[in-house]
């Protein structure tokens, strides 16, 4: 077989899931309910960062919270400090791209 298959988990709970983790890119499926998210932290790569469903509350440097809605691709460069939640009552879902894929430390 020359296609290398991976598989995601869809449900409702809080879940950040390395779906690919390789020398080309990180593709990582994340799941979070109301008040869930990532602690802040700083783009290690450039971040393509696409909403499933829900509605994605994000903080980029020292700009306020912009809310996106599904159907949204957002581009972040490498370097900027990110807040990432939701803050509302539908489960939001994401599909992060890291490109090219971060330098293990």
């Amino acid at each position: 077989m020359i296609e290398t298959i991976f598989k995601m988990t869809f449900s409702d709970e809080r879940s950040v899931e390395r779906v690919i983790q390789d020398e080309n890119v990180h593709y990582i499926h994340m799941t979070f309910n109301k008040d869930e998210g990532l602690p802040e932290h700083f783009s290690n790569s450039n971040v393509y960062m696409t909403v499933l469903r829900g509605v994605l509350s994000i903080q980029l440097d020292d700009q306020g919270t912009h809310v996106y809605e599904a159907g949204t691709v957002l581009r972040i460069p490498k370097g900027i400090k990110m807040n990432v939640g939701n803050k509302d009552d539908v489960t939001l879902e994401l599909i992060v791209v890291k490109a090219p894929a971060p330098m293990a430390m």
